[in-house]
């Protein structure tokens, strides 16, 4: 994790994994059942699709203090496939910044899965309170793809 000036956090993380790149590429681009599977997003729907580029609204929500928090962004997302990379940046939402990338890179002996994103709360929004919370969370969420392509591969 990376401290920016003004609230704005920058965090990654990454994942090693024995499943194929192809696998993993049609969890992460199967936008409308994210959030069945990805801990703390509510909803996930496609709003439009234009060649490489999907327009998506997602909603998440989590406990936090034992209060619920909700956000929600709009997101354009740019799918360069032969990279194996999803850009995607917030068009509108809850966050003054909400941007990142998901990368897969084929290995030798299976996929790198890296997740990063850069992410600036909204005036009133305490950082420091969401920052732990969004570390544990980038890792849930790589897990839970990495869960869901072995529920998909099925039995071996």
């Amino acid at each position: 994790m990376e401290r920016l000036p003004q609230g704005t956090r920058r965090l990654a993380v990454q994942l090693r994994t024995p499943l194929g790149l192809e696998l993993l590429w049609k969890v992460l681009t199967d936008y409308d059942q994210l959030s069945s599977f990805i801990p703390n997003l509510s909803s996930s729907s496609v709003v439009s699709r234009k060649n490489n580029c999907v327009h998506l609204v997602q909603v998440g929500s989590q406990q936090l203090l034992g209060l619920k928090f909700s956000a929600q962004v709009e997101l354009e997302l740019t799918e360069h496939r032969p990279e194996g990379l999803l850009r995607f940046r917030m068009i509108k939402g809850d966050f003054r910044r909400f941007e990142g990338s998901w990368r897969l890179q084929a290995l030798p002996d299976g996929t790198s899965l890296l997740y990063d994103l850069t992410v600036q709360g909204c005036m009133g929004m305490p950082v420091g309170l969401i920052e732990q919370r969004l570390r544990s969370d980038l890792s849930d969420n790589l897990l839970a793809v990495e869960q869901e392509a072995l529920r998909r591969q099925g039995p071996q």
